[in-house]
């Protein structure tokens, strides 16, 4: 199943999600964790997990909101989402893990 423009490419390592996290908190972007079933990926809407991270500076924080999110829908994909203050969008949204059909 398609989940993106980028879709087709292998699944991210952890080094590539680190780097894609570091990305953002460069950018001064706010991220976010998202969730959603396999079977519900092409839907305009993806459950939130907790809060954004508002004005978040810590890589690590980042990436363990992620883990503790895929451990509690294993099930689930998994994306990161960074919105742009200054610009008032999104900034990048990517499936960081890819959740296994049940």
């Amino acid at each position: 199943m398609k989940l993106g423009t980028f879709s087709y490419l292998p699944e991210m390592s952890p080094q590539q999600v680190r780097k894609q996290a570091e990305y953002v908190v460069a950018r001064g972007w706010n991220a976010a964790i998202e969730h959603v079933a396999p079977g519900q990926a092409t839907s305009t809407y993806w459950f939130m997990w907790k809060l954004p991270l508002f004005g978040e500076k810590s890589v690590e924080r980042i990436l363990a909101e992620a883990e503790g999110c895929h451990k509690a829908h294993p099930a689930h994909h998994v994306r990161l989402v960074a919105y742009d203050n200054a610009r008032q969008t999104l900034g990048t949204a990517m499936v960081i893990r890819r959740g296994k059909a049940v």
